[in-house]
């Protein structure tokens, strides 16, 4: 595990895309990363309307697939179904997690702290729910949804935040596998008006914040691979 701080966070809003653009840009950033050529880089964007799953067994959380209305695409993190759209802020950190305490767990913890304290400074009460991944507006109330994987240790998928706008794409799911739960946003809760684009703006500081204490953290013991994708999307 490398000791040295990690450089500077690539921060970047892609705008709107086909999950299929989102998944090659990210697999682009991988392969670089593997040869040694790419700086740590968040994508921030929204996709279009799409449906998606981890590699599972337990596909129950899609109901009937030939019912959706939108794209299905099984992906590599972990987790159940969940559904990307209009007026969701999507962040995938690609990073060498080498240089971030090689701890799916703990870098898990330090994307849902920073939208959280991002959410709060919108004046949204939000929160974590124990046991659960992600962030809530109250345990019934789901803010935004966190997935990853992890390929050598260099990180893929990542959040999606609801920002504002339709959430019916939602019902036709059990979002993230949890019955009696609502998927809310942080229009509904009584955040300011804000853009997809804008929300990445205000979030974009609070992840670089939350990853670069991740990596200041002392470097805990860790297995010479990583991890199974991990966490409930």
């Amino acid at each position: 595990m490398s000791s040295l701080p990690p450089p500077p966070l690539l921060v970047r809003w892609v705008g709107r895309l086909t999950f299929a653009q989102g998944l090659a840009m990210q697999e682009a950033l991988v392969a670089r990363h593997l040869a040694g050529d790419a700086p740590d880089t968040l994508l921030l964007l929204e996709h279009d309307p799409v449906y998606t799953i981890g590699r599972t067994l337990d596909r129950s959380s899609l109901g009937d697939p030939a019912l959706l209305p939108a794209p299905l695409v099984e992906i590599g993190r972990g987790g159940q179904a969940t559904w990307h759209g209009p007026g969701q802020l999507v962040g995938y950190p690609i990073l060498n997690l080498a240089r971030y305490g090689q701890d799916l767990h703990h870098y898990l913890r330090a994307l849902e702290e920073a939208l959280i304290v991002g959410s709060r400074a919108l004046g949204v009460s939000a929160q974590r729910c124990p046991g659960q991944t992600g962030v809530w507006a109250t345990p019934q109330r789901k803010l935004a949804s966190i997935g990853v994987g992890a390929r050598r240790w260099i990180s893929m998928h990542g959040f999606a935040l609801n920002v504002s706008g339709d959430l019916q794409g939602f019902a036709a799911i059990t979002p993230c596998g949890l019955s009696g739960i609502s998927m809310s946003s942080l229009a509904r809760e009584g955040a300011p008006p804000l853009t997809v684009e804008a929300a990445a703006a205000h979030f974009a500081p609070f992840l670089a914040t939350a990853l670069a204490a991740l990596a200041s953290s002392p470097p805990a013991p860790c297995p010479t691979s990583p991890a199974k994708p991990s966490s409930t999307p």
